[in-house]
């Protein structure tokens, strides 16, 4: 579930950006850069290899991945989808009740 500034997980509710890293939720995620994600904003999910990384990207979109993260990510075979959060969560729930091995990191709000 999912609304302006409110991501509940598991009947758990989170009042901050959050992360699932290998199936578990990290809460209140920073970035170094606000509202660009860059490639040690999301390192704990790389070191689990993933296949996909999802980002939701906030209400009307405004958190980005930079371009040195889109090219890491390439080089290394894994699939970047960005959405805004309300989409990223139902293409992450679909992906990981398929059994595929994804990350996410769930802007919330801007």
């Amino acid at each position: 579930e999912f609304s302006f500034g409110k991501i509940v997980v598991n009947g758990i509710i989170y009042k901050n950006d959050i992360k699932i890293v290998d199936g578990q939720v990290i809460s209140e995620w920073w970035r170094r850069s606000g509202h660009r994600v860059e490639v040690e904003d999301i390192s704990d999910i790389l070191k689990v290899e993933p296949e996909v990384v999802v980002i939701g990207k906030g209400s009307p979109g405004l958190l980005k991945s930079t371009a040195s993260l889109k090219d890491y990510l390439a080089a290394n075979h894994i699939e970047l989808i960005e959405k805004k959060t309300s989409k990223a969560i139902d293409v992450f729930n679909r992906l990981f009740q398929q059994g595929r091995k994804v990350g996410a990191g769930f802007h919330i709000s801007c």
